[in-house]
């Protein structure tokens, strides 16, 4: 009988030490709105919107303690569309994210799969677009920078992030295209560092896409990742914020180079603009961008916070020089520590494209693009996570 109990208590101990040492987590996030467009193919627009600010998703992510220091950890998501329950990824089970690596206390964290950017990672969190306080809606024209919260997701890519040595961090990564005797098509590369101590957060990146769009590679068009479809794609970004007492400020910029640059793709209309659609104009040639990023987040109270950015876009194309306005203004109100509401505003106005070309018309991100050359944009909205 001792025997038995002592069998019995040494089981469960160890089935609880077994619990205790891996875990699994279902989690989510659901954003949704009510969004009104002064113009939209030349028409105003009220619609019920999903993903203004943030994605919305749900996942599992969890870990397993090897020992040692060493971790077993994965993360599989899938985003959607909350007003129609569609697939933000079409066709795919986890678009948002699936991978699975190794985690080192000592020496860093080795991922592969389907993953977001090293630049994305690092840079993304000092701009206004990429966080719940301005959001996807705000994003830099065309999300040329991919600096938007976890718009681009990559496949095929093997991720390193290292350790955080007195306040520094290293990313780099490489996608591979997966196809026989073409190796360097359509494949992507980058690296990223941060720098987080006090109030002060300072980050650069690089990445590049070759033939983005083309077959199952890194960046396709098949799931909508594809921003540009280009023969090569090479984006700089650096940028840093301060906090002070409730406030923080932050600038960022970024310089995109699109070689011989075939369309631009916006995730509001599903369609390749420029390369199929005649009404946009075609797009030849190669395009230069550099975004110059300033914003400001202000918490009036625990709950209640306002926040602004203003964007300046310079462009290069064929001989022409356009430019781009793009301004946000957001407050938001959390009733709860997993819900809150929202109220945005975002304006956008491009002038000097060519006439009647893709770039000549205002295009907020998620959005379809105006028949002129000026956007607004006003959403109200609710975000929940679990």
């Amino acid at each position: 009988m001792k025997k038995s109990l002592l069998a019995a208590a040494l089981l469960s101990a160890f089935a609880m030490s077994a619990h205790a040492q891996s875990s699994v987590t279902l989690y989510g996030l659901i954003d949704t709105g009510l969004v009104y467009t002064n113009n939209q193919f030349g028409h105003s627009n009220w619609q019920l919107n999903s993903s203004s600010t943030q994605n919305t998703v749900f996942g599992l992510k969890g870990s397993e303690d090897l020992g040692g220091g060493l971790h077993t950890i994965f993360k599989l998501e899938q985003g959607f569309l909350l007003n129609n329950g569609a697939q933000a990824f079409s066709g795919l089970g986890f678009g948002s994210q699936a991978w699975v690596g190794l985690q080192s206390d000592p020496y860093g964290t080795l991922t592969f799969g389907r993953q977001f950017d090293v630049m994305n990672d690092l840079v993304g969190p000092l701009t206004a677009e990429f966080n719940t306080w301005g959001g996807s809606i705000a994003a830099h024209p065309f999300e040329n920078d991919n600096l938007a919260a976890n718009s681009v997701v990559i496949n095929n890519s093997v991720k390193y992030a290292s350790p955080t040595w007195y306040g520094v961090t290293f990313e780099t990564m490489y996608s591979f295209s997966n196809k026989a005797g073409d190796f360097a098509n359509n494949r992507s590369y980058g690296f990223a560092v941060s720098y987080s101590q006090g109030p002060l957060n300072l980050a650069a990146g690089y990445l590049q896409f070759n033939n983005a769009g083309t077959g199952s590679g890194a960046v396709t068009t098949s799931d909508t990742s594809a921003n540009f479809l280009a023969e090569r794609q090479r984006v700089w970004s650096l940028g840093g914020n301060y906090t002070y007492g409730p406030a923080t400020v932050g600038l960022v910029w970024s310089h995109s180079q699109i070689d011989n640059v075939a369309g631009v793709y916006s995730f509001g209309t599903g369609t390749y603009l420029g390369a199929n659609d005649d009404s946009a104009g075609s797009l030849a040639g190669s395009l230069r961008l550099d975004n110059f990023e300033a914003n400001v987040k202000y918490a009036l109270t625990p709950a209640w916070s306002v926040s602004g950015a203003y964007t300046y876009t310079h462009g290069a194309y064929n001989g022409s020089s356009p430019g781009w306005n793009t301004a946000m203004l957001q407050t938001d109100y959390a009733i709860s520590k997993r819900t809150d509401f929202y109220l945005e505003g975002v304006y956008q106005n491009v002038h000097g494209a060519p006439e009647g070309s893709v770039l000549s018309h205002a295009m907020l991100n998620t959005l379809s693009p105006s028949s002129t050359d000026t956007q607004v944009a006003v959403t109200v909205g609710m975000r929940h996570a679990f």
